[in-house]
């Protein structure tokens, strides 16, 4: 790891402790994951009071945080600022929405689906909760509110019940016998309305007047469609600081809207060639700067970042600034282009500093300084040796994200056997903690061998001369078919929470 920038802590913090919190989703021994199920988006809103999860089968979950509901006014403000957070972060399931469908593209012979690829939280407004969310062609506004239904008991009268001789008030009771098709009859009673409303003087007890109850239930709503504006798939959407705007991106293009219309769009950025053989670069994801609403970053696929301040002209060709690591001579191979490109980036909650994953590092930038990251992190250079095997299983062009905690001073990103891992980025820091998506999440820490241990101490895969290529620092075994891509950092708290397949784990410090 290199050293930290210049907006870190002068003293490095201490490392966290990480605890498991919840699951929801978790597999049972032996049973399938359905594709559908798998989790393919997650993302807090800006107070982090909720949290939402996409999945390939287009349907997006909410989750509400509970263990707040008892404070109020500044107090609550208080403990949610509290970093040192000592008390269990709860949420619970709030409901679900079907978000996408599987569409067919009649002109292009083309197959979308229903997988959700991001969701963005807007700004709430009158208690209801408003979020955007894309598949790889078309963008929805969904409006979250509760409402109100009103439900009347009916009257109901026990017969069995009722005092009196005489029949139930209201209706007269008579009898009568239809034949079967066997030949045979059944009686049955059949009751007639009656103008009798003559009331018993000993009263029926059983007799319940109807009764008006309010229940409230959860609807989502959708209020916008954003369609029709891609020819290639959508990897990115970004709420702007405004409140009114949103950009999406895909390959070769950035798209600007206004929330309240969806008809109409404006191409911010098009690096699409005239001739498409002349392409070398794509875009891979764009993100709103979060407190001016006038820049956006964007990552491409050879691992520079490109800020843009759409103040200098309307079609945003040029870039203010350029960010980019240069090759060290002689390190050049096959698989380079490939790992460099960059998957996810995120600005921090300052602005001042970009946060991005390529396949074996995430870097942090200061928007100040071009010449390079201020901090590089490996997350998995022992895969390194394997990257030949990693481009013929096609893991290599696997896209994981980054998050960074409210107070910037650490980040996080995930990685295979449903790893994720922790970095501390302040001045001195040397906090790097690897940790696993289960109920236990500290990573049983296996150190190397030494000769002299015997044969039955050995971690399996070391054992009978095996491969050692398949594992990780620790000697534990890698499953590149269990990989962690999305998780994302509560925007106030130590708190994380993390997809593996069709699992959402959340885990606190």
């Amino acid at each position: 790891m290199n050293g930290g920038g210049e907006g870190a802590s002068a003293s490095a913090a201490a490392p966290l402790e990480w605890k498991f919190s919840q699951v929801f989703g978790e597999r049972t021994a032996g049973e399938e994951v359905q594709e559908v199920d798998i989790i393919s988006a997650i993302e807090f809103d800006r107070a982090g009071d909720h949290l939402a999860t996409g999945d390939r089968g287009g349907r997006v979950v909410l989750f509400e945080r509970t263990d707040t509901k008892d404070h109020v006014g500044d107090r609550r403000d208080l403990e949610r600022m509290d970093y040192s957070m000592s008390r269990h972060p709860e949420f619970r399931y709030k409901t679900e929405f079907q978000s996408h469908e599987p569409e067919f593209d009649y002109l292009k012979s083309l197959e979308i689906e229903e997988k959700i690829n991001k969701i963005r939280w807007c700004q709430t407004a009158n208690g209801a909760l408003f979020l955007l969310s894309t598949n790889d062609k078309t963008i929805k506004y969904w409006k979250i509110q509760e409402k109100k239904v009103k439900k009347v008991c009916e009257m109901n009268v026990d017969p069995a019940k009722a005092m009196g001789n005489g029949p139930v008030v209201g209706c007269v009771s008579t009898s009568s016998k239809p034949y079967l098709a066997n030949g045979g009859c059944k009686e049955r009673s059949i009751s007639y309305p009656t103008n009798d409303t003559s009331f018993p003087p000993e009263g029926y007890p059983s007799l319940k007047l109807p009764t008006v109850t309010h229940e409230t239930s959860l609807v989502a709503r959708c209020r916008r469609v954003y369609a029709h504006a891609h020819d290639y798939h959508i990897n990115s959407i970004s709420n702007n600081s405004d409140g009114e705007t949103f950009i999406s991106a895909d390959d070769l293009r950035i798209n600007l809207w206004n929330l309240e219309i969806s008809n109409q769009s404006f191409n911010i950025l098009d690096v699409k060639p005239a001739n498409m053989e002349d392409l070398t670069e794509v875009i891979t994801s764009a993100e709103f700067h979060p407190s001016h609403c006038n820049m956006l970053a964007y990552s491409s696929s050879k691992g520079s970042i490109r800020l843009i301040d759409m103040r200098q002209s309307a079609l945003c060709d040029t870039h203010s600034k350029l960010f980019e690591e240069q090759e060290a001579p002689g390190s050049k191979s096959f698989f380079t282009e490939i790992i460099a490109s960059i998957s996810d980036i995120k600005f921090a909650k300052d602005g001042r500093h970009i946060l991005s994953r390529d396949y074996m590092t995430l870097k942090l930038w200061d928007i100040n300084m071009d010449s390079g990251p201020v901090a590089t992190f490996q997350v998995h250079e022992y895969l390194r040796p394997r990257l030949c095997d990693l481009y013929e299983n096609d893991s290599i062009f696997d896209k994981f994200e980054c998050c960074l905690s409210g107070d910037g001073l650490r980040v996080a990103t995930g990685s295979y056997s449903n790893l994720f891992r922790v970095f501390g980025r302040s001045e001195g820091s040397t906090e790097s903690t690897t940790l696993e998506a289960s109920k236990n999440p500290m990573r049983r820490q296996v150190q190397n061998p030494s000769r002299s241990r015997s044969l039955g101490t050995l971690p399996r895969v070391l054992r009978r001369g095996a491969d050692t290529s398949g594992a990780d620092a620790n000697g534990n075994a890698f499953d590149f078919t269990t990989k962690l891509l999305h998780l994302a950092w509560h925007p106030t708290e130590n708190s994380l929470a993390c997809a593996a397949s069709n699992s959402l784990y959340m885990y606190y410090a």
